[in-house]
């Protein structure tokens, strides 16, 4: 993004926005903007510490939310989970796959939004079976299969989410710079 003063309040709009939204009541689970975010932060945001903090801090505000939540029975899906720290790393390890974008277009988002996931997928997958989460399965072969097969649900929900909350992030973004340049060319 280049130097402008309203970054600092879209950037934090745009975490709010993402985080709120993940804590809605009946969303599917792996419905969530938080690919896309990692996606275009590691794409668009030229300062690194941002675009780590940009996916890590959406999730972590509205894990918090969740808690609060959670502690006054108004959900049964806790904020704060053993294993949780696995997941903020992905999330900010999936920001690197946004640094192989080298050009915003609809087909080439669209496969970096499959690849994010898929690479999401195969890796939460393989740290829940290997920590003994989820369902327990067992530590064999079958057993890591058995917890690919029990995360198809969100890999799907997350491959159309992402598709779409990316479509929608580097759409705005490319409008804006569009926008931008026919300033910039009119003065």
């Amino acid at each position: 993004m280049r130097s402008n003063k309203n970054i600092p309040l879209v950037l934090l709009l745009l975490i709010v926005t993402a985080a709120l939204y993940r804590i809605i009541p009946n969303r599917p689970f792996g419905f969530a903007p938080q690919w896309a975010m990692s996606l275009f932060a590691g794409a668009v945001i030229r300062d690194k510490k941002w675009a780590f903090a940009l996916p890590v801090f959406s999730m972590f505000l509205s894990d918090l939310v969740y808690q609060v939540l959670y502690l006054r029975g108004l959900t049964p899906i806790s904020g704060f989970y053993a294993g949780q720290i696995t997941n903020y790393l992905l999330f900010a390890g999936m920001v690197v796959i946004g640094f192989f974008v080298k050009r915003i277009s609809v087909l080439n988002i669209a496969g970096w939004s499959v690849v994010e996931c898929s690479v999401f997928f195969l890796l939460s997958n393989f740290f829940v079976w290997f920590g003994h989460s989820g369902y327990q399965r067992p530590m064999t072969f079958d057993g890591l299969m058995a917890c690919y097969a029990d995360g198809l649900p969100f890999f799907v929900n997350s491959i159309f989410a992402t598709l779409l909350f990316s479509g929608l992030l580097f759409g705005v973004y490319q409008l804006i710079r569009r926008r931008e340049l026919k300033t910039v060319i009119s003065k």
